[in-house]
Formats: C-alpha cells, structure tokens, sequence
C-alpha cells in the first residue's frame, strides 16, 4: 500500500493506494450508520466487496444511473429525499462508489446534508483516481455551466484500488490520460517525459507503472490542495485546460464528450494561444498533440464548434473575476500560470483558423 496525506489541520485525510480495498480506515469500519451511492455499472462489479466492508453497519445502497447527465439538481435531491425519509442521522457515513459524476454528486450531498456529515471515496475511473477524487470540490451542472453549484467538502479517506482499472473501458481510461498529462504541462516537466517514455507500460496497465503515475499525480494535488483549499491562486492551475473543456461539454450536452476529452483539447487549445505569445515553441506544442494522440485523446475541438461558441461559457467560468476572463496557461514547458490578459480579439486571431 501506498499513501498519500492531505494535509488540512482537523480535516487532513489519507489518500491509500493499492490493489484491493483493505485499506480502509479501522474508525471507518466502525460507522454504525452507511449509505453508499453508486451507478448500476459499477454496483455491479464492486458493490458486494463494498458492503463487506460494512459488515457491522446499517447499510443502505442508491443507485444512480450512470453518466454526467445525471449529475444534476434532480438526482441531488433524489438523494437528499432517501436520506431523509430512512431517517439517517449527523452519524451517516457517505460512501461514493464510482467515477467523478458520483463522486462530486455525493461530496455535495454530504457538504448539505444536516450541514454536513462524513463520506469517503472509493474512485474507480482513472480520472476520479488522480484528480476528482482528491481536494474536496463537489458539485453539480447546470444547463448554463458545469460544476457551477457546489461546495468545498473534504472526505475522510480517498480509497484507490489500482486493480479496478482493468474493467474500465479503454475510452474512459483515456479520458483520465487527460487529468495525468496535464499534472506534467502544470509543474513538472520530468513527469511528462516520464509518461511520453513510458506509455506503452500505462497502456497494457503494468501495476508498478500505475501505481507510480496514480501516487504522483495525488501528491501533486494534494500539495497543492495543502497550501490552497478553496481556490484562491494556486488551486487555480489544477485547471490547466479546463476553461475551453467545459464550453466543450456544455455546448454539446453533458455526456456527448467524456470530461477528460474535452480537457484533452482544453489543454491544445491552451497551448496554441501560450505559442502566439512565444511561450511555448511549435515543437514543444507537437509533443502536448503526440502524447494526447497515443493515448486516443481528441485534439481538435468539436466539428463547427467556433470560438463564439466557447465565448458564452468562458464568461460564466469561475475563475472570471472583475469581469475579465482568467486562463490557466503554459507559460514554458512544465510551468503554467493563471493570466486575466486575454482579450477576446487574441482568441478570434489565435482560432481563427480553426480550433485545437
């Protein structure tokens, strides 16, 4: 096993990585009152393992269906509902059982209900993994933007049993990719390279590989995380591709493009505007391009998406402050920065001839 601490005064949590679910928190275990949320697709593969885990609680299971069109105000109170008509206290223990949708949509639950009770994450996408799972944001989308309706609500543990990857589909373990490059283009270079040179391990899924990449990419964050809980600057660049990838989700509809491909063209759309300003050289942009093409990872933004498309949506981004818009860009290879420079005229120049 290997662990990872978030470090955050009376609400630190550990973050134990290994290839079952042992490792579970002995005070968890004891939790006289659990709920776990969970889809149909993963209850399926992992629910009974779960629930043994709980073998002394009174246990309680919701099912949501699966996909990011679900993580909505309707199925946040339909949660919200159960939990109040079985009459569970202060006491519950949350568990979200699933990828980022369940695992944002029972941090939010947990953030209000009662004003706040425990949950713990058991991620099982490769992108809940590295990134969702880890840092406390929760939220649900709206029509007008996604994750615009949340809260900040820590968990007690984050549970990664690296073995459940091998039943993911090849599309959503790209998509996580997405969430592991970027950790590379934010603050660390050497960790790029590290996973143009080993690829072909984190393709066929060796344990030692991912064991590696998945503890990385958590002690990136949870450094982050540590020294900025609610966004107020650093946090900020854990958002490296995410202003253009949530116009692309929002424009299509929630669930047309998984959130990790949309990020994938999020972070080649930053990089072209970061080589208009001669922070990034053309090659250096090929090598964001070929990394994301290796692991089947979109590059261009969606046919006949323009940029007066993505306009609307960057707008209503939350890191607009003072009514200017505010992008996490590369500002030289492994090093980005948050910049509120960036007129809407660079953007028509920049993509003008097309997007990503």
């Amino acid at each position: 096993m290997q662990k990872v601490d978030v470090q955050l005064g009376q609400r630190s949590y550990p973050i134990c990585i290994d290839t079952d679910f042992n490792d579970l928190n002995a005070e968890l275990v004891q939790s006289k009152q659990v709920v776990i949320v969970s889809n149909p697709v993963v209850a399926g593969l992992y629910l009974t393992q779960i629930k043994k885990l709980f073998s002394k609680s009174r246990l309680e299971i919701i099912l949501i269906p699966d996909g990011e069109a679900y993580k909505t105000l309707e199925s946040f109170e339909l949660i919200q509902s159960f939990l109040l008509q079985h009459q569970f206290s202060r006491e519950v223990l949350l568990v979200a059982l699933g990828g980022g949708v369940i695992g944002d949509l029972t941090g939010f639950v947990a953030a209000t209900y009662q004003r706040g009770v425990r949950f713990l994450q058991i991620p099982t996408t490769l992108l809940a993994q590295v990134d969702s799972s880890v840092g406390g944001k929760t939220a649900i989308n709206h029509v007008l933007g996604k994750n615009m309706i949340g809260a900040f609500k820590q968990p007690v543990q984050v549970l990664i049993n690296t073995q459940v990857l091998s039943t993911l589909p090849e599309r959503e373990f790209a998509a996580g990719m997405a969430e592991v490059i970027k950790y590379g283009l934010i603050a660390d270079q050497d960790f790029f390279t590290w996973l143009e040179q080993n690829q072909h391990k984190i393709k066929q899924k060796d344990d030692a590989s991912l064991a590696y990449m998945i503890k990385h990419c958590c002690q990136m964050k949870a450094d982050i995380v540590s020294r900025d809980e609610t966004e107020q600057g650093e946090r900020a660049l854990l958002n490296l591709g995410h202003t253009f990838g949530h116009a692309i989700e929002a424009y299509l509809g929630y669930g047309s493009w998984l959130h990790g491909e949309a990020v994938a063209t999020g972070l080649v759309m930053a990089a072209k505007l970061s080589l208009s300003r001669g922070w990034l050289q053309q090659q250096e942009v090929d090598r964001i391009i070929k990394l994301l093409i290796a692991f089947n990872l979109p590059t261009l933004a969606p046919k006949g998406m323009t940029i007066s498309d993505f306009l609307p949506y960057i707008k209503l981004d939350k890191k607009v402050l003072n009514d200017r818009m505010r992008f996490v860009l590369p500002s030289r290879f492994g090093v980005s920065k948050l910049v509120d420079d960036v007129t809407e005229q660079e953007l028509f120049q920049v993509f003008t001839d097309g997007l990503g």
